[in-house]
């Protein structure tokens, strides 16, 4: 295949150092980190013992959403690729407007692992989180500095950034496992998933708005794809998608389970079977939990996932935002300076060092304000915005002849648009008012981005996506998760699956360009 035209001089591709071991192990830990620990906690709230079963069902339904990206990234296999997937089929504004989206769900990542690691430690200095439980102004200081901490990470080579992240997440891994199965081993309550209203005391109404803060971590599956042109073999991505799957599959249930099992409520100053206030839990929930239960070996372990797992999985992050920036460079919508690679390291030294001066700054202003857990919403709308455009683009690059045979992942007719639903879902069951913020800051970036870079072409082929965007605005508003609360959650759902599916999935497709971009990220 042809080397890509907007490439720039000779071997400004990054290196393939990355192994099919260490590109699991990347991607289960990147998705093992701030999710795992305040989403159970979130996910439990609203769902009661049924988060369990939340977590179990939405892997289900997001690995479909996965192999598209699997498919593309053989296809197109190169840094941030899902920030270049629809300029291939679409074209400019369409890739303008998921890069955009993505950028933003990649911004807010670095910052909310940042801070997760400063909740755990408020465990030693107990001035660092407010009354409020929300960060002092030393506690976003300190978030800060955390955050400048992930760029040496990335910043000395992708063979060193492996290395380092392999290492260091399998030690991560260890210790998760060891606090799920700590607290089943220590304090497991079976009555906690039978009284207080049953096993599922919201319905299953509650099991599915769960799930838009499971989402956050599902979706961290997608940094195989950010990191696909430096994976030795592309040969592994749809087994890598898989197996990342399966095993972040098995370590949430396993948290749920523990989570849920080990709540002695009394101990945590709660009223019995109040599911609700476990959002008041004034730290780490995990630390708070171990905490509660007098065991200090237990303790040291939370404490050490509290603080060595959101920081492993903010640098990882960083990486990814990074290559997406890298990517929106080569598409010509950021300065072109911003591909260019460290003459030694062969890294985006600009793409790392404005992410990561950028994310400092999120980090200290949103620290005083919201919570994590309405960054984790908002991050998860502007992610999964973008995601919708991915089973498009695999099924419009097949109907083009950019996917030859070999990369055709078998049943893409049946997963691509079960994709599409699971992600339209998720922006929806996000509720007011995350979808028009997250909305708000995309629109306002992309009409920042066309301006500068003079971005105008392509506009018909982006229409259905602008106008999904806004359909989704819409829902979010006037139905039962929206504000105001007109049509039954059963039902607005079904409205949200079917017009997605039957009205924007043929859409995009038919509408892709006539003549698509052929050009291949590298030599293969």
């Amino acid at each position: 295949m042809a080397n890509r035209s907007d490439e720039g001089p000779k071997g400004q591709v990054l290196k393939k150092e990355i192994s099919y071991f260490q590109l699991v192990v990347i991607a289960v830990v990147a998705s093992v980190g701030t999710g795992i620990l305040f989403a159970t906690d979130s996910m439990t709230a609203a769902a009661g013992p049924g988060s369990v079963l939340s977590w179990a069902l939405i892997w289900i339904f997001f690995l479909p959403l996965a192999l598209t990206f699997a498919e593309l990234a053989r296809v197109f296999p190169e840094a941030g690729g899902p920030a270049r997937y629809p300029l291939y089929t679409h074209g400019r504004m369409l890739a303008l407007l998921t890069s955009t989206s993505s950028l933003i769900w990649y911004l807010f990542i670095p910052p909310i692992e940042a801070l997760a690691v400063v909740e755990a430690l408020d465990y030693f200095y107990p001035k660092l989180i407010g009354p409020n439980g929300y960060p002092t102004l030393l506690g976003a200081g300190l978030g800060v500095i955390l955050l400048l901490l992930f760029i040496p990470f990335n910043y000395y080579g992708t063979k060193s950034f492996a290395r380092s992240s392999t290492g260091l997440g399998v030690v991560k891994f260890v210790f998760y496992a060891a606090l799920a199965l700590g607290l089943i081993a220590v304090y497991f309550n079976a009555s906690n998933f039978t009284s207080y209203g049953g096993f599922l005391p919201y319905g299953a109404t509650g099991l599915f708005l769960a799930m838009p803060t499971a989402a956050f971590a599902v979706g961290g599956v997608r940094i195989i794809t950010d990191y696909a042109e430096e994976v030795k073999s592309t040969g592994v991505l749809v087994k890598a998608v898989v197996l990342t799957v399966f095993a972040q599959l098995v370590l949430t249930v396993l948290f749920g389970l523990s989570f849920v099992g080990a709540l002695n409520w009394g101990k945590l100053g709660l009223s019995s079977g109040d599911w609700s206030s476990l959002t008041s839990l004034p730290g780490n929930p995990f630390v708070d939990l171990s905490n509660s239960l007098k065991v200090s070996p237990l303790l040291a372990i939370a404490i050490v996932v509290g603080t060595l797992g959101p920081f492993v999985t903010g640098y990882i992050y960083l990486g990814g935002g990074t290559r997406i920036l890298f990517a929106m460079s080569r598409s010509n919508f950021v300065s072109s300076k911003i591909k260019q690679l460290h003459q030694k390291y062969y890294v985006p030294t600009w793409a790392i060092l404005i992410f990561a001066i950028v994310g400092a700054i999120v980090t200290f202003v949103s620290a005083p304000a919201p919570s994590i857990y309405s960054l984790l919403t908002d991050a998860v709308v502007a992610g999964y915005l973008a995601y919708a455009a991915n089973p498009v683009a695999m099924m419009a690059a097949r109907r083009q002849g950019l996917t030859q045979s070999a990369h055709r992942l078998p049943g893409g007719s049946v997963f691509a648009p079960i994709g599409l639903i699971f992600s339209a879902l998720i922006v929806y069951w996000s509720g007011w008012p995350s979808v028009p913020y997250s909305i708000l800051i995309i629109t306002v970036a992309s009409i920042l981005f066309t301006v500068v870079y003079r971005v105008k072409e392509n506009v018909f082929n982006s229409v259905w996506f602008i106008v999904y965007a806004l359909f989704m605005l819409v829902m979010s508003y006037i139905g039962s998760v929206g504000a105001l609360n007109v049509i039954p959650f059963s039902w607005s759902s079904l409205i949200v699956a079917a017009v997605s599916v039957l009205v924007f999935y043929p859409w995009g497709i038919l509408t892709a360009l006539r003549e698509p971009i052929k050009e291949a990220p590298q030599e293969q």
